[in-house]
């Protein structure tokens, strides 16, 4: 048996995991297609997303994350030991687990996650907030004692936090994030124009179209669906400043809460984040015009982080390495009579 540490940015939308010096070895989306015939799981990941709205009856499409916390620890379980037997190639380890959560995570969701530890044959469990692990993850040195304002905004939670000296000094969690904007999104086209799409599409839409600072009335793209009139396939146009006033509740509460968070904030944290700006991670944080957006609207600057998707979880390899250091935001659990 080998002892070996593994990150795991437990996300609504996407399962990220690293190991050891290799960083991140898996980013699949956290979906799960069961088989109800056989009472089996078919497929994970990237094959059973594929699968949306494309299954017959006897199979069923499962996301066991819901904003940011387990919602069914049985398809959860199943995810993670498909995607660690992937790492590993069926080698038996007694890994260094460290699992990242969204920020005021409850007890009862805390235990879920470590339960989905301990079933993977850890010994060594550690919870992280995803706040700290993404201001790691996005390179900044969490030790000195400067404010830094982190916005991860990832498919269940948008996480705003404020870091410095190793720990989280304030910090507000919301369930306002992609997911809510995909929603919004069909919701948009469901209500104004009768025209029924599915999830893949709206997610393209927002990856690809959406615009949220200065959005164009000429700029348009054509959006394919269903006619809830006639029940036949029906193509119509949709400008970007329309997409934005789909989605413009979602953001105006992402934007609300930054700025409650900094109102409460100390005068001399609030000089530092006015001299370094904040730092955007997370899925959420790639939509366009948002960094430009939330600067106007905090009157900070705003930057996206480099590879902001797998920040959370290249934040847990350097957790590894800071146990000793890190305070508020990291735990350590204590697992009895495992051995």
């Amino acid at each position: 048996m080998s002892n070996i540490d593994i990150g795991i940015d437990l996300g609504t939308t996407n399962i990220i995991m690293t190991m050891g010096r290799k960083g991140v070895v898996i980013n699949e989306p956290s979906v799960v297609a069961y088989d109800n015939r056989n009472k089996c799981v078919i497929a994970t990941g990237k094959k059973a997303y594929n699968m949306i709205g494309r299954t017959p009856d006897f199979i069923d499409i499962v996301k066991p994350l819901k904003n940011g916390v387990i919602s069914n620890s049985e398809m959860t379980q199943s995810l993670i030991n498909s995607f660690m037997n992937t790492i590993t190639r069926g080698q038996l380890f007694r890994p260094r687990i460290i699992i990242c959560i969204p920020s005021f995570i409850t007890e009862v969701e805390s235990r879920a996650v470590v339960d989905i530890a301990v079933n993977t044959g850890s010994r060594n469990i550690h919870l992280l907030e995803e706040p700290v692990s993404a201001v790691m993850g996005a390179g900044i040195d969490v030790s000195k004692s400067l404010g830094t304002l982190i916005l991860d905004i990832g498919g269940g939670t948008t996480d705003i936090a404020i870091i410095s000296l190793n720990g989280i000094v304030d910090a507000i969690s919301i369930k306002t994030a992609g997911n809510s904007l995909t929603t919004s999104i069909i919701k948009y086209m469901a209500n104004k124009y009768r025209l029924i799409i599915g999830e893949l599409t709206a997610e393209n839409i927002k990856k690809e179209f959406v615009n949220v600072f200065n959005p164009s009335l000429e700029k348009d793209i054509k959006v394919k669906g269903m006619s809830i009139y006639s029940n036949l396939p029906t193509t119509i146009q949709v400008s970007e400043a329309e997409l934005f006033l789909a989605i413009q509740e979602n953001l105006i509460e992402i934007v609300n809460a930054t700025k409650l968070l900094l109102e409460r904030t100390n005068p001399n944290l609030i000089a530092d984040i006015c001299k370094n700006g904040a730092i955007m991670t997370g899925g959420g944080s790639l939509l366009k015009g948002l960094d430009k957006l939330l600067s106007k609207q905090i009157n900070v600057d705003c930057k996206v982080a480099e590879n902001p998707i797998e920040c959370v979880a290249k934040g847990t390899s350097i957790a590894f390495k800071n146990m000793n250091k890190l305070l508020d935001g990291f735990e350590y659990i204590k697992i009895k009579n495992l051995g």
